[in-house]
């Protein structure tokens, strides 16, 4: 699944064509994706502007100037792909080279929006476990897609203050708590393990013994390891793309993840790396650099 900055590497690649511009068509393919769309979703979403293009958590979200949010949610395999014509560079619209017209007639194409920016986007789910509704903009935090979502782990409001607060009386392996959403919006597995190896963190130690003075150099590793995965692309493993088609290159350097039985990148470690299984899913870690 797209993570944080899987999901902002996205919205950076649609806000050319999408911030301040206006939907002159929308297509559905078919009703549903992970729940169906919403009542005459194309018709309400068509000659709408957008007047604000974010993201909150994993979530994509462009306000509009009826007081809605269109909110999207790639799922595992969903992929937003520009097709834009003309001065593309010039614009700073990175985009497909040419709006083919094969471009939203695929078989995993659902969702074709239309700008005046002029620029074609599609929405491709093979898996189709992405979603998309429209919310009302001034609810939105009181939906149970939003509500009781932690801070934006790049924002102010995650600290060392607040993430200690978060973790005190926690019984769950600091990893298992990075990756609850109520602690921290928007952090998934990869940036996990790499953040804790930074902090020389184990992830099998619990949350509530993760020591007063390791807190800070967490919180700061986590906002470094997402600022270096926005700058390079996100993560390319399965599905994810840049809209214009081109990949993303942090796998390029993880220093942890999916490196199991490779030696550790530490300065002076002579360990290996170990893959462990927590909560079903892979955590990776180098057990001489992170001892619990």
């Amino acid at each position: 699944m797209p993570e944080l900055p899987e999901v902002e590497t996205v919205r950076m690649g649609l806000e050319p064509v999408l911030d301040g511009h206006t939907f002159t068509k929308v297509v559905t393919r078919r009703g549903d994706l992970r729940r169906p769309f919403p009542p005459d979703f194309a018709k309400r979403l068509t000659g709408r502007k957008v007047k604000r293009l974010w993201r909150r958590a994993k979530y994509l979200l462009a306000d509009l100037d009826d007081g809605e949010t269109l909110v999207v949610h790639l799922g595992m395999s969903g992929r937003m792909a520009v097709y834009a014509e003309g001065k593309r560079r010039e614009l700073g619209i990175y985009a497909h080279e040419a709006a083919h017209p094969e471009a939203g007639h695929g078989k995993h194409d659902h969702v074709i929006f239309e700008t005046n920016a002029p620029a074609k986007i599609v929405f491709s789910d093979h898996r189709r476990f992405g979603l998309m509704t429209l919310l009302e903009t001034d609810k939105l935090n009181d939906d149970p897609l939003f509500d009781g979502l932690g801070p934006e782990p790049l924002s102010k409001d995650f600290d060392a203050a607040y993430l200690k607060g978060a973790l005190k009386g926690k019984r769950t392996p600091i990893k298992s708590a990075l990756l609850d959403q109520r602690v921290v919006a928007g952090l998934g597995n990869i940036y996990v393990c790499e953040a804790l190896f930074l902090a020389h963190i184990s992830p099998k130690r619990l949350a509530s013994k993760v020591q007063s003075d390791k807190i800070a150099p967490l919180v700061d590793d986590i906002k470094v390891t997402l600022k270096e995965a926005i700058k390079a692309g996100g993560s390319s493993l399965r599905d994810h793309a840049r809209p214009d088609g081109s990949l993303g290159e942090f796998q390029h350097r993880f220093r942890v993840y999916d490196r199991e039985g490779k030696p550790c990148p530490g300065q002076g470690c002579k360990g290996k790396i170990k893959r462990i299984v927590q909560a079903g899913r892979s955590t990776f870690y180098c057990p001489s650099c992170q001892k619990l």
